[in-house]
């Protein structure tokens, strides 16, 4: 009844349905008249019809189709047929057209009426989207494939209808109105993604507490001088991704000497990336490092040209090899102490392109004390670039001139931080040319030039919108960012219970689904020292690493423990129900 109501409550919907009733009205009128006048006239020429004959002829005659099995003998009878056929002409084929035009917004109207208005009744903990863009598409799979029920606004009911038809969650909507967090019961979810301008933003962080003002918030921030505007206005969560991206970059730079370098925390365990060119343990197998029994860490990833591979004690270890670790700060550290004496090389790491990246990266490598030389093509660019680098060189980083006298010949790494993707794997091809030995880090704007770029030489790339997916995912899990690689997440599951009692070696998770088990939970515990012969317990929590296609093998092949999701499922087959 709601929705029909405000169907009718449109003025111009109202003008159209008068027209159209009309239209309609006088069409019936001159039907039932020209049908009365066929039987007057045949009774004239002394024949009898029925009433569906009169109507038949009538209908038949108007549209043009006289299939001649009726006619008139008399001239008054042929004369009547010519002003049928006129007519029908005049109402159906000249008048019927410009009735359409009218009905185009009535249409328009009906079309907004298909994606609902609100949410279904009892919807609890789901998660609010502001804006349809890049870093939502991967969050909506994510949440999905965790069973978080989530509504994304969308401020043109045609596009809504549109991305409702095609499965999405979508409530149309404006996301400066309160009226709009109502009817998505907002005082009810989980998280609210303020994902527009910084502007924008604001106005949604307060118009949502409005309505609910202890709902948790989560905004992008795409200017360093928002943050603190956006907190002030009630953002419990700032997301400067930008910045985040050139640290993340920046993290994994090699320089001045082979180092652990720290990703992420999972609770009270740290997870690290070990570069292992020219160390001794390049050549290895995992086994025969000693790492657990040396230091206490665990290796539960290696890293090859962008390809994570589940860390199996025969895996041998190559030059290009970077390990994925867990282990305690201590351990860590012990760690680092081992390998600080190998692959000395003092010389700047070379970052291309200056710009909000750029310079997040340029800080990052700074505050280490790490030696950075900076090529950018804009003069006015290179010159707020002065005093944060070494040096800085003005020009198109493809010139061979320049790029060899910034130093691309004995840099340990160098960071491509432009956003445009053919742009990096042109330079990453380069700069490998070059220097076969050198660090490749690169940013990457879309998905599908992943794998180009790791084959032009990359070792490493990342995106904007993955790391705005897995921060999020790491607020909704309530456990700090963990910045694996691109397509690579991490993943906390209850033991399922086709799973549970077994052995590690018996579940075959990694040679089924490709995910690494990387640690074990319970009873608030977590275990990394895992053995082929641990036990998977009923109450156990299964953490493990590997891509979205990975979790879906592994849900399809031993099922998916619903206690934690239960909720979160119950809600998104309410909101599919309303599609019916």
């Amino acid at each position: 009844m709601s929705g029909w109501k405000d169907f009718m409550a449109d003025r111009q919907t109202r003008r159209t349905l008068q027209i159209l009733g009309r239209y309609l009205l006088a069409i019936t009128l001159v039907v039932v008249l020209f049908t009365q006048i066929f039987h007057a006239l045949m009774a004239y020429e002394g024949r009898a019809y029925s009433w569906l004959t009169g109507l038949y002829w009538t209908l038949s005659t108007m549209t043009t189709l006289g299939y001649g099995d009726i006619v008139f003998q008399s001239e008054a009878g042929r004369i009547f047929s010519v002003v049928v056929v006129s007519t029908g002409i005049l109402l159906l084929f000249l008048i019927l057209p410009f009735v359409f035009v009218r009905m185009g917004p009535w249409l328009e109207v009906r079309l907004r009426m298909t994606a609902p208005t609100q949410v279904p009744s009892g919807t609890r903990g789901h998660v609010i989207l502001c804006h349809h863009d890049v870093i939502t598409s991967g969050l909506i799979e994510r949440l999905e494939q965790e069973g978080i029920p989530y509504f994304l606004i969308d401020e043109d009911p045609v596009r809504a209808s549109d991305r409702y038809a095609r499965g999405l969650s979508v409530v149309p909507g404006e996301v400066d109105r309160k009226e709009t967090y109502q009817a998505l019961r907002v005082a009810q979810a989980r998280l609210v993604f303020a994902n527009r301008s910084d502007m924008d933003n604001t106005n949604i962080v307060l118009t949502v507490h409005e309505v609910a003002p202890e709902v948790p918030v989560a905004a992008l921030a795409a200017f360093e001088h928002s943050i603190d505007v956006l907190e002030l206005s009630g953002v419990r969560h700032v997301l400067p991704l930008k910045r985040w991206l050139g640290e993340q970059l920046a993290n994994r730079v090699s320089a001045l000497h082979t180092e652990v370098h720290p990703i992420g925390r999972y609770e009270n365990l740290l997870f690290a990336e070990v570069p292992l060119h020219r160390t001794p343990l390049a050549g290895k197998t995992i086994r025969e490092t000693g790492l657990r029994q040396h230091t206490g860490v665990s290796i539960v990833g290696v890293w090859e040209r962008g390809r994570l591979y589940p860390a199996r004690p025969d895996y041998r270890l190559s030059d290009t090899s970077v390990m994925v670790v867990i282990g305690t700060e201590d351990q860590l550290e012990h760690l680092n102490t081992l390998l600080a004496i190998y692959d000395f090389n003092p010389n700047p790491v070379l970052v291309i392109g200056g710009g909000t990246v750029g310079r997040a990266v340029i800080r990052s490598l700074s505050h280490k004390n790490i030696p950075v030389h900076v090529i950018d093509l804009k003069p006015d660019v290179c010159s707020r670039l002065e005093g944060m680098c070494q040096a800085v060189f003005t020009g198109n980083a493809a010139d061979y001139q320049l790029i060899e006298e910034a130093g691309i010949g004995e840099a340990p790494s160098v960071v491509l931080t432009t956003n445009d993707d053919a742009m990096n794997v042109y330079l990453a091809s380069y700069c490998r040319h070059l220097n076969p030995e050198v660090r490749i880090i690169s940013r990457v704007t879309h998905e599908r030039n992943i794998e180009a770029l790791h084959r032009a030489g990359a070792d490493f790339v990342l995106s904007y919108h993955a790391l705005g997916v897995d921060a999020l995912m790491a607020i909704l899990k309530n456990h700090e960012l963990v910045v694996l690689g691109e397509r690579v997440d991490l993943f906390s599951v209850p033991v399922p219970p086709a799973l549970q009692e077994k052995t590690l070696a018996e579940s075959g998770i990694g040679a089924r689904t490709g995910l690494s088990v990387i640690a074990l939970r319970r009873e608030g515990k977590t275990i990394t020292d895992l053995k082929p012969s641990t036990i998977l317990p009923a109450d156990g929590e299964l953490v493990m690493i590997g891509d979205i296609e990975q979790r879906k093998r592994f849900d399809e092949l031993f099922g998916r423990e619903t206690s934690g999701a239960e909720g979160g499922a119950r809600a998104s087959q309410k909101a599919k129900e309303v599609r019916s």
